[in-house]
């Protein structure tokens, strides 16, 4: 019997080691469950702030998507329609491109100042709709059933003197739906405002665009006007009926009333509160930009949103008891965890060195050697590019073909990967084209093309294109919506070039070319808008004049300007501007010198 319970009683000690060793553990357990429970709580409220915040960005992108289509659209059109005042009849042709080419306008028409013509009577509104079969119609719709002339877009429009988005409102007499207009100035040859050209877009796209995709299935999105009117909600009876102020009236909550001011002013931001029906919700809002003054907000249920959290919460006594298998899968999702960090760190030195070899491939594309004809003496040529990340959208070029100087300088819309492989193509499209092209305007058609027809990504580069002459100093160009370059002579000013567009936005548009004689000293100054727009810590920016005025300094000596020089002096005038503040821009700074005098001597 003895022998019996010396044998038993080491065990039940182990045992007893172990109930306790499971208990510590079970409690630690527990411990190690509330704190996750208090954390994974906040979690998921950054995570939902987090989808809600790009929720909203996405939708403004959308809307701001179709809203900049329209006004880019309606100012293609004003030239059109201000050429064609003379001929009234004429007008229609201009609206109905107008909604033809353009599927987000439903109508388009020209709202004219009473008895601008006296023969078309007191109301003159040629207007042209999309039905909704397809057919297109026009019609004059000004009367006095339809008085344009006391509607809120059309006065607001007038009284603005610019391009301006009106309140929603429905149009019972040209598309007969609920519309929102865009409209802009007509002026005579005079400069006299005598009308509003004015494009509709329907009000379907945005519930539809508003309304995809929500957060949790009762999370709903609510659009306001800019006098708080109703444009998109869960309750179709009040939309475009009743403000967000008359449907929360009858609230107690003081946040609500906060929200609703937060809204009207413009501002972004978010809010828990008690809904009419009782329930707590987290509510998101964020104005839309541009000049429409409506603001958005995304509204989810609480309960839903902690719906997943609340449920694990039930089991954590069960998951008390299963202690030691979590340990055990904590600790190898903590080894995997890990792994994956490790992968990602590897992958991440990948990354950054396939940027690197990316970036010496990208400066191997640009000419760097300076000077880079030191056989000749009628030109002189230096140039500086810094990225502001690994790579960039800059681009310069020059090349000589027939004693001409064919040289370039672009920068394109956005930076990083994507603009650094626009930048290439442009690049090479210039090196091609030119090869064979003697004219600017030309050459840049030509790039327009190539670049339009491939851009899926609505990319864009601005871009000067010149050809030197250096036997007699003409100077051929063409500006595509880049900066004017800067001429440093016996004086310094810049150079006046025209408004074309940048290329890739719109195939088939026709550019301008412009020539002047380049004297011989003169410095062409080029550069993109990372040298006038950098900023220092008050976002200062470093601007035209304090650019001109450094190239002022290369006169007090009474010696011609040299490329280098002005380079480096702007470089140092740059650096002392911005000091410690942080590149935001690629800079790209070309300078070239004719040298050769008119007369033929060097």
């Amino acid at each position: 019997m003895n022998t019996i319970l010396k044998k038993l009683w080491p065990e039940a000690l182990r045992s007893k080691s172990s109930v306790a060793i499971i208990v510590t553990v079970a409690v630690l357990l527990e411990l190690i469950f509330i704190v996750e429970y208090m954390f994974a709580r906040k979690g998921i409220r950054e995570e939902v702030e987090h989808r809600a915040e790009t929720e909203l960005r996405v939708k403004n992108l959308e809307i701001q998507k179709v809203m900049v289509a329209v006004e880019t659209a309606i100012s293609n059109t004003l030239w059109a329609a201000e050429r064609s005042l003379d001929q009234p009849d004429s007008l229609y042709a201009a609206c109905r491109r107008m909604v033809e080419q353009n599927p987000t306008i439903v109508g388009a028409g020209l709202m004219f100042r009473a008895d601008y013509y006296p023969q078309k009577g007191h109301w003159f509104e040629p207007y042209v709709a999309r039905r909704s079969d397809g057919t297109i119609e026009e019609a004059q719709i000004g009367s006095a059933s339809h008085n344009y002339l006391e509607a809120e877009f059309y006065q607001n429009g007038i009284r603005a003197g610019r391009g301006r988005w009106s309140e929603p409102y429905y149009d019972n007499a040209g598309a007969k739906m609920m519309l929102c207009t865009y409209t802009i100035p007509v002026h005579d040859s005079k400069g006299e405002t005598v009308a509003l050209l004015g494009a509709d877009v329907s009000l379907n796209w945005l519930s539809s665009v508003i309304n995809a995709n929500q957060i949790y299935p009762s999370s709903y999105n609510v659009v306001i006007s800019r006098t708080g009117k109703v444009m998109v909600g869960p309750d179709e009876s009040l939309i475009m009926r009743s403000t967000i102020q008359e449907i929360t009236a009858s609230s107690t909550d003081t946040t609500t009333r906060y929200i609703n001011r937060q809204q009207m002013s413009g501002a972004s931001g978010h809010q828990d509160i008690t809904d009419l029906g009782g329930e707590e919700v987290s509510v998101f809002y964020a104005p839309v930009d541009g000049e429409t003054g409506w603001s958005m907000s995304v509204v989810c249920n609480k309960r839903e949103i902690y719906a997943e959290l609340r449920e694990v919460s039930l089991y954590l006594s069960l998951l008390m008891l299963a202690g030691l298998v979590l340990l055990g899968y904590i600790i190898y999702r903590a080894a995997r965890s890990a792994r994956s960090l490790q992968r990602a760190t590897t992958e991440k030195e990948r990354i950054d060195s396939e940027l690197r070899v990316a970036r010496t491939i990208q400066e191997s594309m640009l000419p760097k050697t300076f000077p880079p004809y030191p056989e000749r003496d009628d030109v002189g040529i230096y140039a500086l590019l810094v990225p502001a990340k690994e790579v960039g959208g800059d681009l310069y070029d020059f090349h000589i073909r027939d004693e001409k100087l064919f040289f370039c300088i672009g920068d394109v819309a956005g930076k990083g990967v994507p603009a650094s492989l626009v930048m290439a193509v442009t690049r090479s499209l210039f090196r091609s084209v030119s090869a064979h092209e003697d004219q600017p305007e030309t050459i840049v058609t030509a790039m327009n093309e190539a670049i339009a027809d491939m851009n899926e990504s609505d990319m864009f580069v601005t871009l000067f294109v010149g050809v030197l002459d250096l036997t007699t100093g003409q100077l051929r160009y063409c500006n595509a919506g880049h900066e004017e370059p800067l001429l440093v002579g016996k004086s310094v000013g810049l150079l006046p070039t025209k408004n074309n567009i940048p290329i890739g936005l719109m195939p088939g548009w026709n550019y301008e070319g412009q020539e002047t004689l380049i004297y011989p000293g003169t410095v062409i100054f080029l550069y993109t808008d990372g040298l006038t727009e950098a900023e220092n810590r008050s976002h200062d920016q470093f601007g035209k004049q304090r650019m001109v005025k450094t190239a002022q300094q290369t006169l007090r000596t009474g010696e011609p300007c040299n490329t280098e020089t002005l380079i480096k002096l702007q470089t140092e005038a740059l650096h002392q501007f911005v000091a410690s503040a942080e590149q935001s821009d690629d800079l790209t700074m070309l300078a070239i010198q004719f040298k050769k005098d008119v007369g033929g001597k060097a």
